[in-house]
């Protein structure tokens, strides 16, 4: 039987860290998570992540400096933005390059998408 799909989660929000592994997992993905860009940059499963679910707006390294900083160090991993405040994904500059861009809360069919989407890209 074939690895699970790492997907990894970065929000500092706790509610979408306890919320969004259970959805993922029964979804068939493997799932870690991450309270900031700097946790997840120190993680050591950058090269093993498939999909990034990240969080636009973080306290330090913002979503788009971790979109940044991942091309910065050749490390190619679809992302799908997420934001609690939609008119953000109106700005090009903040979701460049991201797979998909959703508004909290969103459903599962929105993150089922999105995540296809994503996972078409690598």
């Amino acid at each position: 039987m074939p690895e699970p799909i790492l997907v990894c989660v970065v929000d500092d929000d706790v509610s979408v860290r306890e919320a969004l592994p259970d959805l993922l997992k029964e979804l068939g993905f493997s799932v870690r998570t991450f309270s900031s860009a700097e946790a997840f940059l120190n993680s050591g499963v950058l090269q093993q992540t498939r999909c990034l679910i990240l969080d636009i707006a973080l306290p330090g390294i913002s979503g788009p400096d971790l979109r940044d900083e991942l091309a910065r160090r050749k490390v190619d991993i679809p992302i799908v933005f997420i934001t609690a405040h939609a008119e953000v994904l109106t700005r090009p500059d903040e979701i460049k390059g991201a797979a998909a861009g959703l508004v909290k809360p969103f459903t599962d069919a929105a993150l089922l998408n999105a995540l296809k989407t994503a996972l078409r890209k690598t």
